[in-house]
């Protein structure tokens, strides 16, 4: 190739070159704000506008999908804000509900309070004396509440004025204390009542708590008003609550007052309805703390017939063990519990001694000893001699049942 042929063909690609950096600066200059340029596609004059046209409807939609995702998170930030804000306004409403009526209470008292301060006050008396000599006619008899101020309400209002506390908090009443003999008598006339009346004792109780809860003798009833709720209530996280509860202050009063057999008998009780509540194991478990403390308490109280009647039963529960409670026993504890029928029968029959005619429970469990050991005679003696014995609450009533049940599989 000659010289003057090179020098023409490096002027055409020069001019070529020139021409091309020409053609793209004025496109940018004349192409939308924010449109990508893509070289190679543009020197490709065929698909030049497609490509152009794709990368911004690329873009466009991008930007669209962002901008709808802010606002979801927008709409719902305002929605939870909302939430809350309908949430906290329930609460408020509950709250005002609930303390309304006692600032009602609240302002009568405070009001009654004024009225008797105002009638015993001196000023108040002389107007009332030169009224009376002048004989306007005015009755010298008092109404009831003004009696009641000159009787000594206002001291015994001021006194109660201190146990209020400031807003809407709940107003104690004022009722008399009743000493811990007094309360102990009236627990135990309730206890052998009806279901009502232990629910009465059991509120009873409650409301002397903090009063006595160092007390030997009220804890030990407290623990077997527990033990009633247990048999009242149907619900089973409400009787595993009753008998976790009893089960701690049975736990107290044996830790208080260790020679006290009453204080064993309950706690024993209260871990039968725990062991109740829970599944193989924690029967397995309770069922040896319930036997140790029922063991010290026939000890310490020998002539007590529930001891004898809650024996039994752990008798013949151990007595019907299946094999395979057995073995989880001994795996869990290094020892199986063993009892026979006729241990059972025999503590059964111990509590009838001790008290004729003391349960039907009693006489169930008579009846169903005496049919396991093939002794229909005597299981029917006991039945009859259940059906002598009032039905005063819902385990009587429930007896009952088993017995008719029980007589009509001997028939």
């Amino acid at each position: 190739m000659s010289q003057s042929t090179s020098k023409g063909l490096i002027f055409g690609i020069m001019m070529g070159t020139a021409g091309i950096s020409l053609i793209i600066v004025w496109y940018q200059k004349i192409r939308k704000p924010g449109s990508i340029m893509n070289l190679p596609k543009f020197l490709s004059l065929s698909n030049e506008f497609q490509s152009i046209d794709l990368q911004d409807a690329v873009h466009d939609e991008r930007g669209t999908v962002v901008v709808l995702q802010q606002s979801q998170l927008q709409i719902l930030e305002k929605l939870n804000d909302l939430l809350m804000s309908v949430e906290e306004l329930k609460e408020e409403v509950k709250f005002l509900k609930e303390a309304l009526p006692e600032l009602e209470k609240h302002v009568r008292v405070e009001l009654r309070g004024k009225m008797a301060l105002r009638r015993t006050s001196p000023q108040h008396q002389a107007t009332r004396k030169k009224k009376t000599e002048a004989g306007r006619g005015i009755s010298t008899s008092n109404s009831s509440e003004e009696a009641e101020s000159e009787g000594g309400y206002v001291t015994a209002q001021s006194d109660t004025e201190k146990e209020y506390l400031p807003g809407f908090k709940a107003i104690k009443k004022t009722v008399k204390r009743l000493t811990l003999p007094v309360l102990t008598q009236m627990i135990d006339d309730l206890y052998l009542k009806s279901d009502s009346d232990k629910r009465k004792s059991f509120e009873l109780l409650c409301d002397y708590k903090n009063k006595y809860k160092d007390e030997t003798e009220f804890i030990w009833r407290l623990t077997r008003a527990y033990g009633d709720m247990c048999d009242l209530s149907t619900d089973i996280e409400e009787k595993r609550k009753y008998a976790s509860d009893g089960k701690d202050q049975g736990e107290r009063a044996i830790s208080q007052a260790p020679k006290n057999g009453y204080c064993h008998l309950w706690y024993a009780n209260l871990c039968g309805y725990v062991a109740e509540c829970g599944g193989l194991q924690n029967r397995i478990k309770y069922g040896q703390l319930f036997k140790k403390h029922l063991d010290r308490a026939l000890e310490l109280i020998p002539d007590e017939p529930f001891l004898y009647y809650l024996n039994g039963r752990y008798c013949y529960s151990v007595f019907k063990l299946n094999w395979m409670e057995k073995k989880m026993a001994s795996v869990l504890f290094g020892m199986v519990p063993t009892s026979t029928l006729e241990e059972a029968l025999k503590n059964f029959l111990k509590a009838e001694e001790l008290k004729p005619g003391y349960s039907k429970y009693n006489y169930v469990y008579l009846a169903k000893c005496y049919k396991e050991l093939g002794q229909k005679e005597n299981a029917l003696t006991y039945c009859d001699s259940a059906s002598l014995v009032d039905s005063v609450n819902k385990k009587d009533h429930e007896a009952q049942e088993e017995l008719e049940n029980i007589i009509l599989s001997l028939k």
